[in-house]
């Protein structure tokens, strides 16, 4: 496949902050990186402030743009407020929220423990409301139109076994999603959704399954395109709904997925297959990488 190129013109976020959750790492960089090479501001925000820092100078660099990294731990009401008032003081205003950040357990359900389970709803479904109502009620305050955008899945909407906590997180927000348009559309506030489909980092899907089951499992075969996604696809499709371009867009979850849900719904309910004394190993491989 080859490179795939940025789809919107230049400076088409010139003059917006956007605040983006999990914006240090993975896809929440990618897209953040776009953003600012689209004349953006753009905080960053996560737990660990040692690699927003690391990541929010290199994303400068690369860019151009000027990036504020903030440690914060969206569970925490208190620490989003703290979100909120960093971003004003540096920029003074914020212009849309990219709630990214996100956690999750591959697992037999019956296998998580209480503190597992509640952990992922806290992280996904908590955290985002947080994010949102602390943010909203800012720009409600203040008159400020803005626009909200959701990263889910598309287990979201089909459900999906082995992923059952997310599944059932990020079900919630698609319902915040989808809701929020029509209470804070009076406001001028949008909020809309982006379901992507396998947008696997190097090397993921091989550290997770070992040997043969890495292969059994590859996601492109799940795809009907037979690829994966490549991040700066996500990027477009973020930075066009969180651009003036989209500003009659309200309410909508986009798919971005090669047509995977369609194939076969349930993105992870392929691991019935794995025998019930691999997912020891797996759980132990997990831990180790959170570790």
């Amino acid at each position: 496949m080859m490179a795939v190129a940025g789809a919107l013109r230049e400076g088409a976020l010139q003059g917006k902050t956007i605040v983006v959750t999990g914006g240090g790492t993975g896809l929440g960089r990618a897209m953040s990186t776009y953003f600012l090479r689209l004349g953006a501001q753009v905080v960053i925000a996560s737990r660990k402030l040692e690699v927003l820092a690391i990541a929010a100078k290199e994303m400068a660099t690369e860019s151009g743009g000027q990036v504020l990294p903030v440690a914060c731990d969206i569970r925490d009401h208190d620490q989003v407020e703290e979100l909120l008032k960093a971003s004003l003081d540096r920029f003074g205003r914020v212009d849309a929220l990219l709630n990214n950040a996100a956690g999750n357990f591959i697992s037999p359900t019956e296998r998580l423990s209480a503190n597992a389970f509640s952990t992922i709803i806290d992280i996904v479904l908590k955290g985002t409301a947080n994010c949102t109502l602390t943010f909203g009620k800012y720009w409600i305050a203040h008159g400020h139109p803005a626009s909200i955008l959701n990263i889910v899945t598309t287990y979201a909407f089909t459900g999906s076994a082995y992923v059952v906590p997310s599944a059932a997180a990020k079900g919630g927000v698609l319902a915040l999603t989808r809701s929020l348009a029509v209470e804070w559309g009076k406001y001028g506030i949008r909020s809309n959704a982006i379901a992507p489909g396998p947008f696997p980092t190097k090397g993921a899907w091989e550290r997770l399954l070992p040997g043969d089951l890495a292969e059994q499992f590859d996601f492109k075969k799940r795809v009907p395109l037979k690829r994966v996604g490549d991040h700066q696809e996500l990027a477009n499709l973020a930075a066009f709904l969180l651009s003036d371009f989209a500003g009659y867009i309200n309410g909508e979850v986009v798919t971005i997925d090669g047509g995977e849900w369609l194939q076969g719904a349930g993105q992870f309910s392929g691991l019935e297959a794995v025998p019930d004394g691999l997912w020891d190993e797996l759980e132990k491989m997990t831990r180790k990488a959170k570790s």
